[in-house]
């Protein structure tokens, strides 16, 4: 008798999976598009949070999410520990509802929604702490880039091993002052440097898109993105590193308190997305990596990214939206 491959009832295929995490970036970017240049971060925010919160609803996994958002600056969050989905199987969630509320706010370029999943226990738990960051993408040898060694160290290692000089590179690095040793070293080195203001998600990601001009990603930025960019780096190719910084002892203690016996390690890209990983992102304002949302009467147009490491497979997704035939609408 033939085997009945056919999903069982609360299971999804990896194809509807795929789809459904689609939805719950999109809600989140078309809840937030609402918000673009109103110089209200927090309101764009906690649209995107509950937009996407409500869109889980309808999803068949049983998800925890282990990689929240919003506990730095006291915004709106899907928390550490909170419960989505309809029903299924286990699944870890590493969410940013909005990566980028400053820029979505001002209506600066690159402000996306994300999620990533993956079985249980694959996610590196991390509160919403600073972590320091170092990614290449594909297509280099093993070890090209290390945390531990100096900044021109890595650029030199990276050109040779792309057969450049380091003034042939360009270094993604977070606008921030606490970044103006990174900033100087890269400069005294010789490499170019682009400057973003937030998005450091996109930022990681663009190092192994193939019509991006960043070769690597340098600085620190926030633990939650961290994760979520190793996620997406598992799905495109690519080396990362992060190691968690602290600004006070309370900061160890939890990060200990999470299953972490050394508070200082450095992670790589697999310890911190493990397995078979999913990653969906849907732009808020028009980047290099996604267009923005598109508003007009009674709709909208969004573009969308989902990936998974498996296969190694990318898709990008532009939906129209009809406001009239949904069961809600975005604020």
């Amino acid at each position: 008798m033939a085997a009945d491959n056919k999903p069982q009832p609360g299971t999804m295929t990896d194809r509807n999976l795929a789809l459904e995490l689609v939805r719950v970036t999109e809600a989140a970017a078309l809840a937030a598009s609402r918000w673009i240049g109103q110089g209200k971060k927090n309101e764009a925010d906690g649209a995107a949070v509950e937009a996407m919160r409500k869109a889980f609803d309808a999803v068949a996994i049983s998800g925890t999410v282990v990689i929240g958002e919003g506990e730095m600056d006291e915004a709106p969050m899907l928390f550490i520990g909170e419960k989505v989905g309809a029903g299924g199987p286990p699944m870890d969630i590493a969410v940013d509802p909005l990566e980028g509320t400053t820029l979505t706010a001002k209506g600066g370029p690159n402000a996306i929604a994300t999620v990533a999943l993956a079985e249980n226990g694959n996610f590196l738990h991390a509160p919403d702490i600073y972590m320091d960051k170092i990614a290449v993408g594909g297509g280099l040898p093993d070890g090209v880039v290390n945390l531990d060694d100096s900044v021109a160290s890595n650029l030199r290692n990276v050109a040779r091993a792309k057969k450049c000089v380091i003034a042939d590179l360009v270094a993604c690095i977070l606008d921030r002052e606490r970044q103006k040793v990174v900033i100087a070293h890269c400069r005294e080195a010789g490499a170019r440097i682009m400057l973003i203001s937030d998005g450091d998600v996109a930022g990681v990601i663009a190092t192994a898109m193939p019509d991006s001009q960043i070769d690597i990603y340098l600085g620190s930025g926030g633990a939650p993105e961290g994760v979520l960019a190793a996620a997406a780096l598992r799905c495109v190719g690519g080396q990362m590193q992060g190691r968690l910084l602290y600004e006070a002892e309370d900061q160890i203690e939890r990060v200990r308190s999470m299953g972490h016996a050394d508070p200082r390690r450095c992670f790589t890209c697999e310890e911190m997305a493990k397995g078979d990983v999913m990653f969906a992102a849907t732009g808020v304002t028009s980047g290099a990596m996604l267009r923005g949302v598109k508003r007009f009467g009674g709709g909208a147009i969004t573009h969308s990214i989902v990936m998974r490491s498996h296969s190694g497979t990318v898709r990008y997704i532009e939906a129209h939206h009809n406001f009239a035939q949904k069961t809600w609408t975005p604020n």
